[in-house]
C-alpha cells in the first residue's frame, strides 16, 4: 500500500490551486470542468482539494472546513525545501499568514508554519537526512 493522495475540502477549489503555484511554486495537474475538484503536481502523492459541498456528499454527517476554524486544524501539508526563509517569505507575499517564524531545530532542520487563505496549515521545512 502507498499513500496516493491528500485531499483538503475548500470553499473555492481553484484558489488554493492559484495560490499553491504563486506560494509554493506547484504546478496545476487538473481543474475538473466543475470546479469541484483539482490537483498539484507534488511528486508521488497528489496533493488535491475538493469542493465543501463534495465533502457534505461524502460525510453525512459533514466535516469541519479550516477556513471558518479560528485556530488551525490538527492536520498539516509539510513542504521540503532547501531554503526555508526565502520560501517562507515568498508564501507570505503570496497571501498566507505566519504562525511560526522560520526557526532551527534541535535536530538540524529548519522549519515554520503558514496558514494559507483558506485555513490550512503548511509546514516548511528543510529535508530530512
Amino acid at each position: 500500500m502507498r499513500l496516493a493522495y491528500t485531499i483538503l475540502y475548500v470553499p473555492d477549489v481553484a484558489a488554493p490551486l492559484h495560490f499553491f503555484e504563486r506560494a509554493f511554486g506547484l504546478r496545476r495537474r487538473f481543474l475538473h470542468e466543475s470546479g469541484t475538484y483539482g490537483e498539484l503536481d507534488t511528486g508521488s502523492t497528489t496533493l488535491a482539494f475538493a469542493d465543501h459541498a463534495l465533502g457534505h456528499a461524502n460525510f453525512p454527517g459533514g466535516h469541519v472546513a479550516a477556513h471558518s476554524s479560528p485556530q488551525p486544524l490538527g492536520f498539516e501539508i509539510a513542504l521540503a525545501t532547501d531554503d526555508v526563509p526565502v520560501a517562507h517569505a515568498v508564501a507570505l507575499t503570496a497571501g498566507a499568514t505566519e504562525l511560526a517564524a522560520p526557526q532551527r531545530k534541535s535536530w538540524g532542520q529548519t522549519v515554520s508554519y503558514l496558514r494559507c487563505p483558506d485555513g490550512l496549515l503548511v509546514e516548511l521545512c528543510t529535508p530530512m537526512g
